[in-house]
């Protein structure tokens, strides 16, 4: 193998890896905006997901605690974005917002005290059979287990939402929930339900980041990508396979910056790293207008606190 086919292969499973983080943030906002309840809260959901998991790992060994940890502490902060934006009904935009900064402030508090400390990481596993096919092997195939997981829920979900009957309870619940209400569906149930189910899967993608990305924690280590993650969902128009396209497109700008810097190309390194957020300005300029969202497939209700008083 020589040197341009080595660093190709070596990008390419970098990219997987950068981009693993954004396709579980993407993957459970598209389960909560489906169901109607805009959330911009991403990154202190991928935040407290983060600490939870490495505390867990740092404390037990375990990495299945780990993870379990992580995902309860991305729920019970969907479960606070839920109370406000579908019993209170508070304006969806705020709610997410101050999501973004009690995860901010919770992961700084709790991690303090775990800066810079070393502790269990998921390691790559090597599929037998499939891991030795030439090329394709080595940048699919060698990876830890959240990476597989993200694989394989991807077809879980687009066939769970176009294809299964509680998918479209979803879907009607996100683009009228007047009609689904009037159909005997629990508009609230659902909404609560997949807030906290997309909150816990968002903070599988800050888990990542401190669980195998890096095997240590450092204070905001999301570095912005849940903003990132709220630009890829429009990206993605709220499809999961989409988003695994979105997703591994942003974590190749990611990963080709640090590989062009470490073969020593003459870029500036800090135009570079700048690029991924560049990017995510140009999708939400491209895509924030009302109307083209109707257009790609945006929920209809999404952003708009339903109140039963209020159906007509």
């Amino acid at each position: 193998m020589n040197n341009i086919e080595s660093f190709i292969l070596s990008t390419l499973n970098a990219t997987i890896r950068a981009g693993t983080p954004l396709l579980f943030a993407v993957l459970g906002t598209i389960f909560t905006e489906r169901s109607g309840v805009m959330n911009l809260g991403l990154e202190g959901l991928m935040l407290v997901g983060a600490i939870g998991g490495f505390v867990a790992s740092y404390q037990t060994s375990n990495l299945l605690a780990a993870l379990l940890l992580a995902m309860l502490a991305g729920a019970i902060l969907g479960l606070v974005h839920a109370f406000f934006t579908v019993t209170l009904r508070v304006n969806q935009i705020v709610s997410g917002l101050a999501i973004t900064m009690l995860g901010t402030g919770i992961s700084g508090l709790w991690g303090k005290d775990y800066i810079g400390v070393i502790a269990r990481r998921f390691e790559p596993i090597k599929i037998p059979f499939l891991s030795d096919i030439p090329y394709i092997g080595q940048v699919l195939f060698n990876h830890d287990v959240l990476v597989y997981i993200s694989f394989v829920l991807v077809p879980i979900m687009w066939f769970f939402i176009y294809k299964t009957k509680p998918g479209l309870t979803l879907r009607a619940v996100g683009e009228s929930p007047e009609a689904a209400d009037a159909k005997g569906i629990n508009v609230f149930a659902v909404r609560y339900f997949y807030t906290v189910l997309g909150g816990s899967i968002t903070a599988i993608g800050g888990a990542y980041l401190s669980l195998a990305y890096n095997s240590m924690w450092i204070e905001n280590m999301t570095a912005g990508r849940g903003w990132i993650a709220i630009a890829l969902v429009l990206f993605a128009t709220w499809d999961p396979v989409k988003a695994l396209i979105g997703a591994y497109l942003f974590g190749g700008i990611t990963a080709l910056g640090l590989r062009l810097q470490a073969v020593g190309a003459h870029i500036s390194p800090d135009f570079l790293k700048m690029l991924p957020y560049l990017l995510t300005i140009v999708v939400l300029f491209f895509t924030s207008t009302d109307t083209l969202k109707r257009k790609v497939g945006a929920p209809a209700s999404s952003g708009v606190p339903y109140s039963r008083e209020e159906r007509t």
